[in-house]
């Protein structure tokens, strides 16, 4: 059986809750008139016919009498008849109720003892339903007479004449804002949810540039906006994924084509000296050396995003590894002729891997060195606040667009796109300081400007001092 959909579902219920209501209605005035009509019409029978049989007892049914009950019969709402001897009221009522007898053997034994029996049925001569009850009369010597009292019922139709009508337009007017209300919600509720199917599919094939314009604050709004959100984050995942794919191709086929291009020149023996071939074994170790490093970064990389490296965390004084970091870059900083500035807390010590550490400390140092101004000036601090440990290079060099600044780390992401292959690298090594610095707890930061410089802040959380135990 094929699913509904939502709208049919709510189509259904509607239908249901109409049909529902018109049952219900139908079973609910039969109900009035079974025990509220028909009940007091029975009562009312009952009533008179105690009352009537009681001012004869032990009497004997005259003229006047008889006179009497005549005169009762015009002027109330009931037909009443008294008789003699109880085969008398055929004479009288010469009808048969539901194509039966008026009375049979078991009403003759019930009333002989004294008691009332109620005849209520179809009277075929009549065109209706009547209820009545025969009530026998007592004298000195036994039964001396009855009463008959009866009176046709009115129609169902007849007795809620004018509350059917009443019904009939409260009902419809019911349903008629209920159908308000229902296309309110088709309004309201399914043409958003079409929308959203209709951008799913979009979104399925690979187009995230739709929107939905939508200006609810409700749940819908809120879910509209949340799928926009969605769209515009896949469709610049989908750029990066792009522009990364681009980068790759790009770093790869560079060292690529300077091994393919001197390996045949070599094969082919297109050099003109032993030491021609020399430098072209050079250049393709050195390009192999570049894309072995390469590899193997973004397969670091890897490894810590998916969490896959398990930290060595061990106490670290940190200061020691700055110098010692330091002293690596002390032939470019002489060529540059920077001003470094130190200001560090020595007695500092924090607990972490110390590979990885140096690695962040490392990479964020070559960088400030790499691009800073000749003759510009270096700043190193190291403090703590409490349980934080902040590192911080700030250099003179060239200022980073804002626009770049929270894309720095992103595999193969460079600031300056104009930089060749002698001055930058891959792109990948602050990927991979940012994804030590998170499996560290701590945070990244970069500031730029052309008053201040470039500042990048590292800071660590769970530290001790130097002596702590």
């Amino acid at each position: 059986m094929k699913k509904l959909t939502l709208s049919k579902k709510l189509l259904v219920v509607l239908l249901s809750s109409l049909a529902f209501t018109i049952l219900f209605s139908f079973f609910f005035i039969h109900f009035l008139y079974s025990k509220l009509y028909l009940a007091s019409i029975e009562e009312s029978i009952v009533y008179q016919g105690k009352r009537t049989a009681s001012h004869y007892h032990y009497g004997e049914l005259s003229d006047e009498i008889i006179d009497k009950i005549q005169w009762y019969n015009i002027v109330s709402e009931y037909e009443v008849i008294v008789v003699d001897h109880l085969d008398d009221l055929s004479s009288y009522f010469p009808y048969k109720i539901n194509y039966e007898n008026l009375v049979d053997n078991a009403d003759r034994e019930s009333l002989n003892k004294g008691a009332y029996i109620m005849k209520k049925g179809y009277v075929e001569e009549l065109d209706r339903e009547i209820l009545g009850a025969i009530f026998p009369i007592k004298g000195e010597t036994g039964l001396i007479g009855f009463i008959y009292i009866y009176v046709p019922l009115a129609a169902i139709q007849d007795v809620f004449r004018e509350s059917i009508p009443i019904l009939v337009i409260v009902g419809t007017s019911f349903f008629f804002v209920l159908f308000l209300g229902l296309n309110w919600a088709w309004q309201s509720l399914f043409r958003p949810l079409q929308d959203l199917q209709r951008l799913s599919a979009e979104v399925s094939k690979g187009n995230y540039s739709s929107r939905i314009e939508t200006d609810r604050e409700d749940e819908i709004g809120q879910l509209t906006n949340a799928f926009n959100l969605m769209s515009l984050s896949l469709e610049e995942q989908e750029k990066r994924k792009k522009e990364f794919t681009s980068n790759l191709v790009h770093e790869l086929r560079t060292p690529l084509t300077y091994i393919g291009g001197y390996t045949h020149v070599l094969k082919e023996k297109i050099f003109s000296s032993p030491q021609e071939a020399e430098s072209y074994l050079t250049t393709i170790e050195k390009e192999t050396i570049r894309l072995n490093k390469l590899i193997n970064d973004l397969v670091e990389l890897n490894h810590l995003q998916e969490d896959l490296y398990v930290l060595v965390e061990e106490p670290i004084v940190i200061s020691q590894i700055i110098l010692d970091t330091l002293d690596l870059f002390n032939i470019l900083i002489s060529e540059k002729g920077l001003d470094v500035q130190l200001d560090l807390e020595e007695d500092l010590i924090l607990t972490g891997d110390p590979k990885r550490i140096e690695q962040v400390l490392y990479n964020i140092i070559d960088n400030a060195v790499k691009y800073s101004v000749d003759e510009g000036i270096l700043r190193i601090q190291l403090k703590s606040f409490g349980e934080i440990v902040e590192f911080k290079v700030t250099n003179d060099g060239i200022v980073i667009p804002e626009n770049d600044i929270d894309r720095i780390g992103e595999r193969f992401f460079r600031t300056d796109k104009a930089r060749n292959r002698t001055t930058g690298g891959s792109g990948l090594g602050l990927s991979i300081v940012k994804e030590i610095i998170r499996l560290h707890g701590g945070t990244f930061a970069i500031q730029s400007a052309p008053d201040t410089g470039t500042t990048v802040t590292v800071r660590f959380v769970n530290t001790m001092k130097d002596g702590d135990e």
